[in-house]
């Protein structure tokens, strides 16, 4: 009961500054849950993809319900690219846990890999790079594919590649990034749940937590669309930064802490 409610509100927070930034929430979720070590690598992982797959139709329903227009052909190409990503990133996730045995072992490559994109998000937000322009049906694709597959192997939804990366490739302002980050997430997490729901089950997960896990998630996509709304673009930046100094600075420790084992 007590680490349900622990989890309720590591969630409700975590996704709405991932809603407001774009990042998902499962960036926070993931290494907070790490941290805390109360389940396995794989419940870890499903509890995230639930929260942040919740949080993203919450806040895309109401992003479009606040009047904002999106380019649906855009979303088709990116969501058809991140769905047959979060599907290939599912199961390279399953093959480690299979391959490795040892689970920490699978949370130190998700913690590095982790790094390594968070590392990229914050230059790339902080110094002004050169951004491109690709506007074909394939760029669309393969950006979601690259993007669901990171998302799902690394159990963090998206996080803050998903916003540097759209807005290098397609020079989206920030909070027309958020929004397709979000859509692109909510169906590259869709994807890697089916994906459990036809290869491993559910079996191994203690779905009660999901009575926590939903109704913060909602909260807090709802939350999150809002504050997105009417946070200045300059803002939501403060609040990307921010958040990925204090995420890396939580995933140093967690890898840390494996590596002294």
């Amino acid at each position: 009961m007590l680490i349900g409610i622990i989890y309720f509100l590591v969630i409700v927070l975590a996704n709405t500054i991932g809603a407001i930034s774009g990042m998902g929430g499962g960036v926070i979720i993931k290494p907070v849950l790490d941290l805390l070590a109360k389940d396995s690598v794989a419940a870890i992982s499903f509890y995230s993809t639930v929260a942040v797959f919740t949080m993203s139709l919450v806040s895309t329903w109401r992003q479009v319900k606040n009047g904002i227009s999106l380019n649906w052909r855009l979303v088709a190409f990116i969501s058809a690219g991140s769905i047959l990503g979060g599907v290939g990133g599912n199961v390279v996730f399953e093959g480690l846990l299979l391959f490795l045995v040892d689970e920490s072992l699978v949370q130190l490559i998700q913690i590095t890999l982790t790094i390594l994109t968070l590392i990229f998000a914050l230059l790339y937000s902080r110094f002004d790079w050169k951004n491109y322009h690709f506007d074909s049906l394939i760029s669309y694709f393969l950006s979601g594919l690259v993007l669901g597959f990171l998302a799902s192997l690394l159990g963090i939804g998206g996080g803050p590649i998903n916003v540097s990366l759209l807005m290098l490739l397609f020079s989206f302002p920030i909070k027309e990034a958020t929004i397709y980050s979000i859509a692109t997430i909510f169906f590259s997490q869709l994807a890697k749940i089916v994906t459990i729901a036809f290869g491993t089950g559910f079996g191994r997960y203690d779905l009660r937590m999901l009575f926590f896990v939903v109704p913060a998630a909602i909260l807090g996509g709802l939350l999150g669309s809002q504050f997105n709304h009417l946070l200045a673009p300059k803002k939501v930046t403060l609040v990307f930064q921010a958040v990925i100094v204090l995420v890396l600075l939580i995933n140093f420790y967690n890898g840390w802490q494996i590596l002294a084992k």
